[in-house]
């Protein structure tokens, strides 16, 4: 049997979605051991027949599932794990949009509770590349409500009713459960959210999926889902080097953006949470008392809630630095 007292930070093997709307990208840019059509990477996922695997050190091949029944708070935080208990409660991914996302919608925790005995789903992106003219849907581009929605819809015009946005490089989004919006072609993002797969189609222009069926619609479940009040979805934030410069808070998680030209040593004993890194650029070492990892961009690292620092070693890295509050 495998026992080690102090927990070491924690990479995962990516759980690689192939869809109708992926592309290249993961492949391309992030190394991801990826085909085409590979639209999402899970970088650490506790989402049922989806368990993240361990890739790193002694715990190699060992499941997330399997840390939080031995490891607990020590893994998680006290509070994280009394709140979850061996649910691991976010999501990390990254997705690339060759072609447009079905327009959707997520239900909140009441909700997905009472239907699916589910969290809901709370999300946050990060733009992280932009081909010419790549775009976001957020809400409505016009006064809705219930009864101008499904008129809309009746009429198949539902395009005609949504507000797109144009994004760049380093946009960020927070996106409350029951914005209705959707990924558009040409987008490349990370995604941090709650642990749901639970997803609300209402239109997915008219295509077939990677099996030549037409996706099935929740016209009748995201009714309930859809909040009509136009979104406060973009995040505005500083730059700065060598420092966390905050993106946004939801009550599920804090994202916070660190920018690094040095060597950073990291006090994370004011976080009463695990703390997840995703790189965005460069490469570092990251170094605990007496543990190293290498992480590169395109990867993602888990820090458990018993690692009180760590030292980033590099002259040039980004990172998300994303923990519970």
């Amino acid at each position: 049997m495998i026992t080690i007292s102090t927990l070491y930070p924690l990479k995962f093997y990516p759980i690689l979605k192939e869809k109708v709307w992926g592309g290249t990208k993961l492949y391309e840019l992030f190394h991801k051991n990826s085909k085409d059509n590979v639209g999402e990477s899970w970088e650490i996922s506790g989402v049922e027949n989806n368990i993240s695997e361990i890739a790193n050190g002694p715990f190699k091949g060992k499941t997330l599932n399997w840390l939080l029944e031995n490891y607990k708070e020590k893994l998680v935080g006290e509070k994280v794990y009394s709140d979850f208990e061996n649910q691991f409660p976010l999501l990390f991914k990254f997705i690339d949009a060759s072609e447009n996302l079905s327009v959707q919608v997520h239900p909140d925790d009441a909700l997905a509770k009472q239907r699916h005995n589910s969290f809901g789903k709370t999300e946050m992106w990060y733009i992280l590349n932009v081909e010419k003219g790549g775009e976001l849907i957020l809400g409505f581009n016009q006064k809705m409500d219930k009864q101008k929605y499904l008129k809309s819809l009746s009429e198949n015009k539902i395009p005609e009713i949504l507000n797109s946005e144009t994004v760049k490089k380093g946009d960020a989004f927070i996106l409350n459960p029951g914005t209705v919006h959707a990924i558009g072609a040409g987008v490349l993002l990370a995604e941090i959210q709650q642990t749901s797969d639970i997803t609300y189609r209402i239109y997915d222009w008219d295509r077939p999926d990677t099996n030549g069926q037409m996706r099935q619609l929740h016209t009748d479940l995201a009714l309930d889902a859809i909040n009509f009040n136009p979104p406060k979805s973009r995040m505005t934030y500083g730059q700065a080097k060598n420092t966390p410069v905050h993106i946004g808070t939801t009550d599920f998680f804090v994202v916070n953006k660190l920018v690094l030209s040095k060597s950073y040593r990291k006090d994370l004993k004011s976080i009463a949470s695990f703390t997840v890194y995703m790189c965005l650029e460069g490469s570092t070492i990251i170094e605990t008392d007496g543990y190293s990892e290498k992480l590169k961009k395109g990867e993602t690292i888990l820090i458990p809630a018993q690692i009180a620092e760590i030292k980033f070693i590099t002259n040039s890295a980004s990172f998300l630095e994303v923990y519970i509050p």
